[in-house]
């Protein structure tokens, strides 16, 4: 998709469609929406006058230009009030008005910058959450139809700005918005892909080319490898499958910044968890693709991160398995022996997840790390708590790295909400036979998760400690709906808020 920056009056700006915007509750248009209003004889007005248009967050109207602009069609969307109004909402905008056109057979597209004049916000920020909004809500998953019912698609977008003196800011707004975008779209595309396409050495294989194209440092660590390391969680899981294990560790770290203390991204990447031995349901199963999309996460984080070339070095974990059934798997009474030396009695195995993550917290203790944050579709439990589509949770060791975190969250439009890490939930998963247990059972809380997680963060003798959070993404991997600019499936949740958290820290 051709992007460019146009710089002209808006009503002579070429396109199939132009994209406009108007508060809710606001009596008169302004701006570049005035001006269409105007060419257009009052049409706009005219339409909100008669409530046939609020404006409405992601509400949209057509109108025909008639040759009174050089456009074929203006398409208006709702902000919602402007009391409300927040970056997120201009890039929700923008992904619904963008979604719109396509689905009107529009190629070439034209769009304001939403929220830069009566929105308030910095025109380079504006910039980039318009551009973001327009590729995510644009985009479709169409890998395994060789006849997608819909064929449409835009080919071009221009971002039109007559106003010299925002030019510079919106030029590199756009530029970081299609960055992003990208890394987004690309985490959803590795969430959607079918199992039978994406298995742990194929992931593997995704994560490396992603990474020679941006410029990262990609290490894998194979099978043998993996042994070497003495991840006894991560082979537990892996032996039920043919597929063998792999361990990516991706690094950014840019001249100057080579030796700094680094942020650490942990995610899990269960590319298909059948529940093992405790098997899941057929329904439970559907989704079970996705059990891969905290790794989806990371690999698009330290994709952005790479492209807007942040100064700071980070490091990348994801660590890949399948959770599948044959002679060879784990079964529930196993105990498995952790890189950290901590033994687990394996009671449950679906409880999988947290067993690949176990190692992965002990070997980022090598980097000395300043912060460890691990994002994982971890429990149902989440979830149910939060409500599908909602919000993630935190938990954590840190007061300051969950302030951030929040923070991160907030600026990124991606809800997380902070839950309790009790000391009482260790006694959940207290064991007869091993240092600990995988699970606390149904009744054992989110907080027995997390607290499993944590022994291996501040539990394990003789080795420093370090700052951690863990989000548990589970209910955001995928969208049961199409809403603002995420399209249903796959979400790409977690790339924003991990890139927002290393301005942040």
């Amino acid at each position: 998709m051709r992007i460019s920056i146009v710089h002209q009056p808006i009503q002579a700006v070429t396109a199939d469609v132009l994209i406009v915007n108007l508060f809710e509750g606001v009596k008169a248009p302004a701006g570049a929406t005035n001006a269409i209003d105007t060419a257009l004889n009052g049409a706009l007005r005219r339409a909100f006058d008669l409530g046939d248009f609020r404006g409405r967050l992601n509400e949209t109207a057509v109108f025909y230009s008639e040759e009174r602009i050089a456009a074929l069609r203006v398409l208006v969307v709702g902000l919602g009030p402007i009391a409300e109004f927040t970056i997120d909402r201009a890039r929700q905008a923008s992904g619904t008005a963008m979604r719109r056109a396509r689905d009107l057979g529009c190629k070439r597209v034209a769009t304001i910058v939403h929220g830069a004049g009566s929105g308030g916000i910095d025109p380079q920020a504006a910039a980039q959450a318009t551009i973001e909004g327009a590729l995510l809500g644009a985009y479709q998953f169409r890998e395994h139809k060789a006849n997608p019912e819909n064929g449409r698609q835009i080919d071009e977008i221009f971002i039109a700005e007559f106003d010299t003196a925002k030019l510079d800011a919106i030029r590199a707004g756009v530029d970081a918005g299609v960055i992003m975008a990208d890394a987004i779209n690309d985490a959803r595309r590795l969430v959607n892909l079918a199992p039978n396409y994406l298995n742990p050495v194929t992931l593997a294989d995704e994560f490396t080319a992603m990474a020679a194209r941006v410029g990262l440092r990609c290490e894998v660590l194979d099978e043998q490898r993996i042994r070497a390391e003495n991840m006894g969680a991560v082979l537990g899981v892996a032996q039920g499958s043919h597929v063998p294990p792999r361990f990516i560790v991706f690094e950014h770290a840019p001249a100057g910044h080579e030796n700094d203390a680094p942020l650490v991204f942990i995610g899990k990447g269960v590319t298909f968890d059948t529940g093992g031995y405790s098997i899941k349901t057929a329904d439970g199963m559907l989704t079970m693709k996705g059990d891969m999309a905290g790794a989806a996460a990371v690999s698009g984080a330290m994709q952005a991160l790479a492209g807007l070339k942040l100064p700071m070095r980070v490091i990348g974990l994801t660590p890949l398995v399948e959770n599948m059934i044959h002679g060879g798997a784990m079964r529930p009474g196993d105990v498995l022996t952790s890189r950290s030396g901590l033994t687990i009695e394996v009671v449950n195995t679906d409880a999988e997840g947290r067993l690949i993550l176990a190692d992965a917290l002990d070997y980022a203790r090598q980097f000395a790390p300043r912060a460890v944050v691990d994002i994982a579709t971890l429990t149902s439990l989440a979830s149910s708590a939060m409500g599908e589509n909602m919000a993630a949770c935190v938990l954590d060791n840190d007061d300051d790295l969950r302030s951030a975190l929040l923070r991160a969250s907030d600026a990124a439009g991606e809800r997380i909400w902070p839950m309790p890490l009790w000391p009482d939930y260790a006694d959940k998963i207290k064991s007869d036979v091993a240092e600990l247990k995988n699970t606390g059972g149904a009744r054992g809380g989110l907080g027995s998760s997390a607290i499993f997680l944590k022994r291996f963060v501040d539990g394990v003798p003789g080795a420093a400690s370090y700052p951690w959070a863990h989000i548990d993404m589970a209910g955001m991997a995928f969208w049961s709906e199409t809403r603002g600019y995420s399209p249903r499936g796959a979400s790409g949740f977690g790339v924003r808020t991990l890139v927002q958290l290393t301005r942040i820290l």
